[in-house]
């Protein structure tokens, strides 16, 4: 039976670990100049039915580094769902590469790419998680914190694809999570139900709060994204009313415990729900996350293709 990484709870927490574990040895071994290809012969197609930076330029340079090769289904390439069904372009894909990411605007279309797919599916992006980008977090932690274990993780803002795959990840390593966001704009209820599980199962907890300065109390990591995510620009001068009380600033900073760390998964609207003098400051770790992405997504590649 294939594997696939559709969500962030297909994984148990000794897989997470495991993922982080090769990704910092592979992270080690290409600052040695000692990078092994891995996944030597193999073909990961990338499709996007949005604009990237990080994801493209981290999964393409991945498969490179790994000796394999990556090919890009650009938007008007293929056109899932119209100008051929998913389920088709996942089952003549099937026939050609080894792996498929995709990066779509359903969660639904990876489902059933995945569902349709003999080969791994990884969810590059859905409007319901970003499971590698919240990887990618966990393993900047790794870098900066002896353990992760009570860590405290503080999303700010909306409850959106990285709120609910974060809220779903911290419990499986023994991190508590709370989430601060306006009335009407909490993490999917599904997801969090789910996630209250893993915490009673491990011993943390999940918050759901409105008071931004309350929530930051005792935080090891503030979290935050746009508050206007793609698809949603119709709403966002609605939004930008809504959650402009949710702005990580230096004076929400000051309510965290110290030593307290930052990060965006980018890319930022500075001055909005993030400024300048944190984005830019020492105790964020955006760009390091950023770079972490190429190293968890090749494990990820290699767990799922080698």
């Amino acid at each position: 039976m294939k594997n696939d990484l559709i969500s962030v709870a297909d994984l148990t927490p000794e897989q997470i670990t495991g993922l982080l574990d090769l990704a910092l040895e592979l992270k080690s071994k290409l600052k040695q100049g000692r990078a092994e290809p891995l996944l030597e012969g193999k073909t990961l197609a990338m499709i996007f039915e949005k604009p990237s930076l990080r994801t493209r330029v981290t999964f393409d340079v991945g498969m490179a580094q790994l000796g394999g090769h990556a090919v890009y289904l650009g938007p008007n390439q293929i056109q899932l769902g119209k100008r051929e069904s998913v389920a088709d372009v996942a089952r003549n894909l099937g026939r050609w590469v080894d792996a498929v990411m995709a990066r779509t605007f359903s969660h639904q279309t990876i489902v059933e790419l995945a569902r349709n797919a003999e080969i791994p599916v990884i969810n590059g992006l859905s409007d319901l998680e970003h499971p590698c980008q919240v990887l990618a977090t966990a393993l900047s932690l790794r870098e900066k914190r002896d353990s992760l274990d009570g860590l405290n993780v503080v999303f700010v803002g909306d409850g959106n694809n990285v709120a609910n795959s974060l809220m779903l990840l911290c419990p499986r390593l023994g991190m508590n999570f709370v989430i601060a966001c306006p009335e009407g704009y909490e993490p999917n209820r599904e997801l969090t139900e789910q996630a209250r599980l893993f915490a009673q199962r491990r011993g943390t907890t999940i918050h759901i709060l409105h008071d931004p300065y309350q929530a930051v109390k005792g935080a090891d990591l503030i979290y935050t994204d746009v508050w206007a995510s793609m698809g949603q620009e119709a709403e966002a001068e609605k939004r930008r009313k809504v959650f402009g009380p949710y702005q990580v600033n230096g004076r929400l900073l000051e309510s965290a415990k110290p030593g307290c760390l930052v990060s965006h998964c980018l890319p930022a609207h500075r001055g909005e729900e993030i400024t300048d003098e944190v984005l830019d400051g020492p105790s964020c770790m955006a760009l390091d996350e950023a770079e972490n992405r190429l190293h968890i997504q090749k494990a990820i590649l290699v767990s799922l293709m080698r």
